[in-house]
């Protein structure tokens, strides 16, 4: 995948999925800018990588706009920043519903419109929103987040066909639990894996480079004739209903479930 020429911008880019992208990208020739928050270090990150940032929260319009006023016309725009915490449906305050919206679902819309607007006059571009597999499901104690990633599913396919005629194509990655600073408790608890990764097909959790790789392909011209779409990153789990593993033979080695041939 070749992005020499490409001007990318992602969100969120300092930490975790939004980093293994922005370090993908600028493997595959990209010039990239991390837009992110003043505490996640963005400079420093870019430096680190060969790449450029900017100070940017989602969250506030104005600080966003000033964030692009600063980088050519973009190519690519990874929609990435997010957040996310436990709480049941009746746990769940109104700082934190607020919060988490804000950041995952006004704060993608903001960024997507802002990019969409300059793309427009160059009657190309691609915008890759980070969506979930809790765009789907409805797992416990995160009412807020699915909330949130079920809602960009709505932008994505709007936002597809509104701007299909101006070149612009926009599509989405679902990722399922994948290794970062959010879910290194689950990672670091192998009763939890052990439980978790029995209803996914491939036994194991995923590692952003991983997530990084299906961002790079949606936004490449490999995916020329594909908009609107959600390419899922999760091990198969959304096609497992009732559990893979578990039988005879199978056993958990504290990361991933093995299976004897």
């Amino acid at each position: 995948m070749n992005f020499h020429g490409s001007n990318v911008v992602v969100t969120g880019g300092a930490n975790g999925i939004g980093l293994a992208i922005c370090r993908n990208m600028v493997a595959a020739g990209g010039r990239v800018w991390i837009f992110d928050v003043e505490s996640e270090n963005p400079a420093e990150v870019a430096e680190r990588i060969g790449a450029q940032a900017c100070i940017a929260d989602v969250t506030d319009r104005s600080s966003l706009e000033r964030a692009f006023a600063q980088v050519p016309a973009p190519d690519v725009v990874v929609v990435n920043a997010g957040t996310g915490g436990l709480a049941s449906v009746d746990e769940t305050t109104p700082e934190r519903w607020n919060r988490t919206l804000a950041v995952n679902l006004t704060g993608a819309f903001q960024t997507l419109q802002i990019a969409g607007q300059r793309m427009k006059s160059a009657l190309k571009g691609s915008i890759v929103l980070m969506a979930s597999t809790n765009s789907f499901d409805g797992e416990p104690d995160l009412v807020a987040y699915n909330a949130s990633k079920a809602g960009l599913l709505g932008i994505l396919h709007t936002a597809a066909n509104e701007w299909g005629p101006h070149g612009i194509r926009v599509n989405a990655v679902c990722p399922g639990l994948i290794r970062t600073r959010l879910t290194a408790s689950s990672f670091s608890n192998p009763e939890i894996l052990s439980e978790y990764f029995r209803h996914i097909p491939l036994g194991r959790g995923g590692e952003p480079e991983e997530v990084a790789k299906a961002v790079m392909f949606l936004a490449s011209d490999l995916a020329s004739y594909i908009t609107g779409t959600t390419l899922v990153v999760d091990g198969g789990q959304m096609a497992s209903k009732f559990g893979t593993w578990g039988k005879q033979g199978d056993r958990f080695d504290g990361q991933r479930w093995i299976r004897k041939s």
